[in-house]
């Protein structure tokens, strides 16, 4: 039997995780953010 302790904690700490990435201000840009982003080493 899932002990429900266990249970409400996994999807609390889902819960605070997905809130805290909606909440990020780069979420809306499609600029990149601050520049310090993923960029691509061109092909050698």
């Amino acid at each position: 039997m899932i002990d429900n302790f266990a249970l409400g904690l996994t999807h609390g700490l889902m819960l605070l995780a997905a809130w805290r990435l909606l909440r990020r201000p780069d979420l809306d840009r499609e600029d990149g953010g601050d520049g310090r982003g993923f960029r691509r080493r061109p092909r050698a």
